[in-house]
């Protein structure tokens, strides 16, 4: 015996059996109403909802038919049950084969508040980053005198025949006017160290100085240098809060 087999069998047979058992259910608990807008037969369409075959006027037939056994007042659908509009007490449908029957604009005006509450979090949450945002960063010019020794770190470095006879001239280096002659000329796209324009008559202590500030403005996070081969390329780097 197969049994998995003969087990779906019996559980179609048995949807086929409450499928025609919901059928005359329905039907013998509408037998004797008729539309109460046009006196037409009338079908059931879900539970306890009914439309009439003659002017397809869709309704609630427990609302429409039926009565508190207490008060005979009329029923209203509470979320998922029958109430009582007088005396408030439970009238079980007359109409409803199996399951629940839920008050539809109930649900969907509860799922308009939901949205409109996340709608409202979502917003709150928006604002107060906004409040919480830091400040533009705005970094200050490198100052030579900041971090000692640097300076005569830097005059090491350069140290010889050449430059050594300009050690007076490096005392009256600014700084912040080669920054300030570097930002003019770098912008976000690439450009070739050698091709910025000197500020000095002197080319060779005028490289050194362009050097010197380029490196701290890549310090300061103002722009970004990439090498290639002997080309030294400079790019303005992207402002981010």
């Amino acid at each position: 015996m197969n049994i998995i087999s003969l087990a779906f069998d019996l559980s179609k047979t048995v949807e086929v059996f409450i499928s025609h058992a919901r059928r005359y259910f329905y039907e013998v608990m509408l037998s004797g109403y008729l539309c109460p807008q046009c006196g037409g037969n009338i079908t059931m369409t879900a539970e306890s909802r009914c439309q009439c075959k003659s002017c397809h006027y869709n309704f609630d037939p427990t609302i429409a038919f039926q009565r508190c056994v207490a008060c005979e007042g009329k029923p209203t659908l509470k979320i998922c049950r029958y109430q009582c509009t007088g005396c408030e007490q439970i009238i079980q449908s007359r109409f409803v084969f199996e399951g629940n029957i839920f008050d539809n604009e109930y649900f969907k005006e509860r799922m308009r508040q939901s949205r409109e509450r996340q709608k409202q979090n979502n917003q709150l949450a928006i604002e107060s980053l906004i409040e919480n945002r830091s400040e533009s960063l705005v970094p200050g010019y490198a100052d030579l005198d900041a971090i000692p020794g640097l300076a005569d770190a830097l005059d090491g470095l350069s140290m010889g025949p050449e430059i050594a006879a300009l050690l007076p001239l490096c005392k009256g280096f600014d700084l912040n006017r080669y920054q300030t002659h570097l930002q003019e000329h770098i912008g976000p796209i690439e450009v070739c160290f050698d091709d910025i324009p000197p500020l000095e008559e002197n080319e060779r202590l005028d490289r050194i100085w362009r050097f010197v500030a380029v490196i701290f403005m890549a310090h300061a996070g103002l722009i970004e240098i990439c090498q290639e081969g002997q080309t030294i390329k400079l790019a303005k780097k992207d402002e981010t809060n």
